[in-house]
């Protein structure tokens, strides 16, 4: 099995998650000279000539690999995949929908597609389309997610396509992503510990929030709407939740969330701001730059992959 990393042209397998307001083409450009797939995220785009604006600041600024994450439910979706095409945009990583219409466009202009999948039926409905790989994640994943954990939802992706598999979702250390290779993944795409890299753009508060996380500080919201988001608990949060319990409309629902998330990444608010984050925040402890978050990701790995060979064989194992 080819690694994510000799798929992409990049240093390790590993994805930047495309992660709406905070993934700019500064920040992506910055993941990829990092060593990763920086992506620029095209969720929080307002225009086409916007996202055109991140991918040529995002190539002024590396000379490696970057991708660009179209949210499928985007009103300007249509758009914006022409723009990808256009700009010949090395990788695209798309979500929330079936990309198969845009596909043929991107192959035929030399990129390389990743769709995010939450479910193997979907996967392997993709993998017709031609797609070099897909990318599973996970419910312990910050934003939009299923509901299904990476744990079940990787190793069923893995046996029911002939693709690479990316496993995304819970996902912070190397122990995490030696798991997610013995699960039958090539690599992995990483969100959430980036979000207290020093390069990344959110602002401090953010960051010192995901610092100060535990282990059962995130919550999801939106399951009674279908559209389910992982965030930190918060007054937002508790109020959009207790809204749900009592069956309010989806009018309003959306006047808790309105710009919740450009309130929490530009202005710092995080009482109600939404402050989109994966089950992993109470692993993070400092800000490190990102090429440190990476390295320290990939090269504990074969030692967490040689204790588990020696524990299954009986001998003594440290703690890692």
């Amino acid at each position: 099995m080819k690694l994510l990393n000799e798929i992409l042209g990049t240093e390790f397998p590993l994805i930047q998650g495309g992660m709406a307001n905070i993934a700019t083409g500064a920040f992506a450009a910055a993941c990829s000279n990092a060593g990763a797939l920086g992506v620029i995220a095209a969720g929080g785009v307002r225009s086409a000539q916007q996202l055109r604006d991140e991918i040529r600041a995002c190539r002024a600024l590396t000379d490696k690999p970057f991708g660009v994450n179209l949210m499928l439910m985007h009103p300007l979706a249509g758009e914006l995949a022409d723009v990808i095409t256009e700009e010949r945009v090395p990788v695209v990583t798309t979500g929330a929908g079936n990309p198969g219409r845009f596909v043929p466009a991107w192959k035929d202009a030399g990129i390389k597609v990743l769709p995010v999948v939450a479910a193997a039926v979907l996967a392997k409905r993709l993998a017709r389309y031609g797609v070099d790989a897909v990318i599973a994640e996970g419910t312990e994943s910050g934003g939009h997610v299923g509901e299904m954990t990476t744990m079940a939802l990787v190793p069923q992706v893995a046996d029911a396509v002939d693709v690479p598999v990316v496993a995304a979702g819970g996902i912070a250390d190397s122990r995490q992503l030696a798991a997610a290779l013995a699960l039958g993944a090539c690599g992995a795409q990483v969100g959430t510990c980036l979000l207290v890299s020093r390069e990344c753009p959110i602002h401090d508060n953010y960051k010192q929030a995901l610092l100060r996380a535990k282990d059962s500080d995130t919550t999801v919201t939106g399951r009674s709407i279908g559209g389910p988001v992982r965030v930190l608990k918060n007054r937002m949060a508790r109020e959009y939740l207790a809204l749900e319990k009592r069956g309010a409309t989806l009018e309003e629902l959306e006047q808790v969330t309105l710009g919740g998330l450009r309130r929490a990444v530009l202005e710092g608010d995080m009482d109600t701001g939404s402050v989109m984050t994966g089950q992993v925040a109470g692993m993070l402890h400092e800000i490190r730059p990102l090429r440190e978050i990476f390295e320290v990701l990939c090269a504990g790995v074969p030692a967490v992959l040689a204790g588990a060979e020696r524990a299954w064989s009986g001998e003594e194992v440290a703690t890692v």
